[in-house]
């Protein structure tokens, strides 16, 4: 990673188009190569992001980059215990994520984005609404990281209020902007938040931290039909109020 050579307030990021390429071309990668990612691009990804903002520089976010066959054994249990919530759905209290992630109750337009993303996901690989079975074993790949290398398990200090959320969303996105830079791509997870007891085990998480979500990161498999899937995104003009 290249330091700045000028201050942070002189300096001119002289190719917009680059970092526009680099927001506008993340997705959700949701098929990986079988490609190692050098732990020195780790490094240098996690190094960028860490300038990401927060609330009186509090910087609450803790990385657990999990890999090989540490990652494999995590997967291979978080699955047994997926298979098992669908055979008896009682489990899942026992795998109750620690904070609402979505809205218990689903208004529009919000419920219809939502849809709309599913149904498109699903469309794309040919599930059909009432088959259970393929449902099941796509939603699983989330616990298999969609194949990627690395795996990235994200906690916060439970002592933290709400905001520090928003910080961590800010870190995220550079995570994920830095990863696109270096022709990385990723995909955010809250997927694994309903197993923060298992994932804790495997990387050795103490009790005061929160799961705030994973990320698969890799290179992505540009060949996999599920990459073409793109979510549609609202003109800025719809949610823009100019107040002059």
């Amino acid at each position: 990673m290249k330091e700045l050579t000028s201050s942070q307030v002189s300096t001119v990021v002289a190719d917009a188009n680059s970092v526009d390429a680099a927001i506008l071309s993340r997705f959700s990668a949701r098929a990986y190569l079988d490609k190692p990612v050098e732990k020195s691009v780790l490094e240098d990804i996690l190094q960028v992001a860490a300038r990401a903002p927060s609330g009186t520089n509090t910087q609450p976010w803790k990385v657990y980059v999990v890999q090989g066959a540490t990652k494999n054994k995590l997967v291979n249990e978080v699955c047994d215990a997926h298979n098992a919530m669908a055979t008896h759905p009682e489990l899942a209290i026992e795998y109750a994520e620690e904070y609402d992630y979505y809205p218990s109750k689903w208004v529009s337009p919000f419920i219809d984005r939502r849809r709309e993303c599913g149904f498109g996901l699903y469309g794309v690989l040919g599930i059909g609404k009432g088959d259970k079975d393929k449902m099941h074993l796509q939603h699983q790949q989330n616990y298999r990281f969609f194949g990627a290398p690395v795996g990235l398990i994200f906690t916060i200090d439970k002592v933290m209020g709400r905001g520090s959320l928003l910080d961590y969303g800010m870190f995220l996105q550079s995570v994920m902007v830095a990863a696109r830079a270096r022709g990385l791509h990723t995909c955010p997870q809250a997927a694994w938040n309903h197993f923060s007891k298992i994932i804790f085990k495997h990387v050795g998480a103490g009790d005061n931290e929160m799961m705030v979500c994973g990320m698969a990161l890799g290179y992505a498999d540009e060949a996999a039909l599920v990459n073409t899937f793109k979510t549609t995104r609202v003109d800025a003009n719809d949610f823009t109020h100019w107040v002059e």
